[in-house]
């Protein structure tokens, strides 16, 4: 009902946060990376982690799946444990097909930043899933988000669904 009530404001909104799984820290950092400083007309990128099974993020704009990677939930000794941990990464990102991947993705983007420059877009928000959020999406979003940055793009990556587990 309330969707509903605020979709004309919605339509007219630069920007559409849900708020529903962020803290109120998480949420003065996101408007903050959004709307903060000199350099607000760059070009922000949000990559944002989580698992399919707790729902797509309604403000993603570019959604992948990267579930065709081996789960690391499945060896016992990386599933405590989250794509944060050196292991985790290690493991997702030494699996066939991650590199290229990320590669790809990372040259996509590169071509459609020029185009977001050009129509004026400043904020992106990157999704990563899994199945639950918390390895494999992870690790992937945080090399994203590495390699973004490297590239000189402003990123703040989240990790919408760790800790539901």
């Amino acid at each position: 009902r309330e969707r509903r009530m605020m979709s004309t404001l919605r339509a007219a909104a630069d920007m559409v946060i849900d708020t529903t799984g962020l803290n109120v820290h998480q949420l003065a950092t996101r408007v903050a990376h959004a709307y903060g400083g000199p350099d607000r007309d760059e070009l922000r990128v949000t990559v944002i982690s989580f698992g399919f099974k707790n729902g797509l993020p309604i403000d993603a704009d570019l959604v992948f799946d990267v579930r065709f990677l081996p789960n690391p939930h499945w060896v016992p000794e990386l599933r405590p444990q989250t794509g944060l941990s050196t292991a985790v990464s290690t493991y997702v990102l030494s699996q066939p097909g991650a590199q290229d991947f990320v590669d790809q993705l990372v040259a996509l983007f590169a071509t459609m930043r020029v185009g977001y420059a050009r129509e004026g877009k400043r904020l992106v928000e990157l999704a990563v899933g899994c199945t639950g959020g918390k390895h494999r999406s992870t690790a992937i979003a945080e090399e994203i988000g590495r390699r973004l940055r490297r590239d000189g793009v402003k990123v703040q990556v989240m990790h919408r669904d760790l800790g539901r587990e």
